[in-house]
């Protein structure tokens, strides 16, 4: 046939079935006739004992010309060993990110996704998870295939939500509410987590790196606030003023104690009577961020419970309406207690803070009171406390300021610095 040009190109005419016009110039690449006469460039190769056709183009958008030398750099390609056939089949094969997300979150469900310590990950974490996918990933990468993620697209996917593209006030059920801000702190979490999806994805060989690495985030920012003498007496009273109401008394009760414990909110909230051992002067939690946990408590916290422990001690420590439900609605509680008073920047958080800040006050080393928080470094002291460590309780108890405890044998009482007075010591001062 000779060379392939524009002449020859334009004479060939459909049949009844696609045929092809090869080059004899350069072998390998030839033209495709189909039989509703469109006409297409194509280079066909060996590899791995297998014939492979690579089609470069439609006649028209490519010509001869130019399909020839395009067809001479993907001869070169083959010779040293590429298959742009196949690699082709490969990249229309290519998940996208909303893809990957779909295949992680059904891992996660199943169990195969570890989390800390190589355990899967807990149900309230893929609750978070898949928030993070709906709300950001898969608005702002969902249509993106994963392969072809860039550092550049994971910085600019953090500054996107930093700056607030992804902000929505969505209605979720028939009461409920999602408001979505996006910030910084948002932006960086949701990296993080897109980091971990990534590094799934290398792990499955849908890539071979990792393009979240080595991003820069920015720094978390230290909550430092604590509250002082005068706030905690605020906070007593302000505690005894929602005792008093019917509405808000276990709302009232939770967060005094989570002042007296330091416990986390979730902790609190879910607390059962199975985990309540006054006895030993400890809360032995089940299921925790960090595990079970043992957390030695004070004598003010113990008499609290003592006094609210029903005769069949089964089910929540703190019930909500529904029948052997805990409480919800407690974020809503917790604004009617603080509203427009000099307390209202307070979250739970803060109690905790300020329960592991006067710990730190009166002396106490750093695992003892990660040991009283239940962080990851005090695990190796948390089990003493199976055994009950008395001096762990010793410290929990010391560290409710204000509050009295038994001393001595023959029950002295001794009472501890004035300058932290806690909510139990300012509610009986009051």
């Amino acid at each position: 046939m000779g060379k392939l040009s524009k002449r020859t190109v334009d004479q060939a005419m459909p049949r009844d079935a696609d045929y092809f016009i090869w080059d004899d110039e350069l072998p390998g690449f030839g033209l495709r006739v189909f039989t509703s006469g469109r006409r297409s460039y194509v280079v066909q190769y060996r590899a791995k004992g297998r014939t492979r056709r690579f089609t470069i183009g439609v006649h028209g958008v490519w010509t001869p010309e130019t399909a020839r030398r395009e067809a001479r750099v993907l001869l070169g390609r083959i010779a040293q060993g590429d298959n742009p056939a196949e690699q082709r089949e490969l990249d229309h094969r290519a998940i996208t990110v909303k893809e990957l997300c779909e295949r992680y979150m059904a891992d996660a469900k199943a169990g195969l996704i570890l989390g800390k310590k190589q355990r899967p990950k807990k149900a309230s974490t893929i609750y978070t998870d898949e928030g993070r996918i709906k709300r950001h990933i898969v608005p702002l990468l969902g249509t993106r295939r994963v392969k072809d993620l860039t550092s550049a697209d994971v910085t600019q996917f953090m500054r996107d939500i930093a700056s607030g593209k992804t902000k929505a006030d969505v209605k979720t059920r028939r009461r409920g509410r999602a408001i979505v801000r996006g910030g910084m702190g948002t932006g960086r979490r949701t990296v993080g987590f897109l980091g971990a999806l990534l590094t799934y994805a290398r792990e499955a060989g849908i890539i071979d790196s990792n393009p979240a690495h080595g991003i820069r985030k920015a720094a978390d920012q230290k909550r430092t606030r604590r509250l002082s003498e005068d706030e905690y007496r605020l906070l007593g009273k302000l505690l005894a003023k929602a005792l008093a109401d019917d509405q808000l008394r276990t709302s009232a009760k939770i967060t005094r104690l989570l002042a007296l414990t330091g416990c986390r909110r979730g902790e609190i909230l879910n607390l059962t009577w199975s985990e309540v051992d006054t006895a030993n002067s400890c809360l032995r939690l089940h299921d925790t961020k960090e595990g079970a946990s043992v957390r030695p408590i004070g004598l003010p916290a113990v008499d609290m419970l003592e006094a609210d422990r029903p005769r069949e001690a089964v089910g929540p420590v703190f019930r909500g309406f529904l029948d052997g439900k805990p409480l919800i609605g407690y974020p809503k509680h917790w604004d009617k207690i603080f509203a427009k008073t000099p307390l209202a920047d307070v979250t739970p958080h803060v109690l905790r803070h300020s329960f592991a800040s006067i710990a730190n006050d009166l002396g106490f080393t750093e695992s003892t009171v990660a040991a009283l928080l239940g962080h990851a470094q005090g695990s190796v002291t948390s089990r003493y406390i199976h055994a009950v460590d008395t001096s762990l309780i010793m410290a929990a108890d010391r560290t409710h300021a204000g509050v009295e405890i038994s001393g001595q044998q023959n029950d002295a009482r001794q009472s501890r610095s004035d300058a932290y007075a806690w909510t139990w010591c300012c509610e009986q001062r009051r």
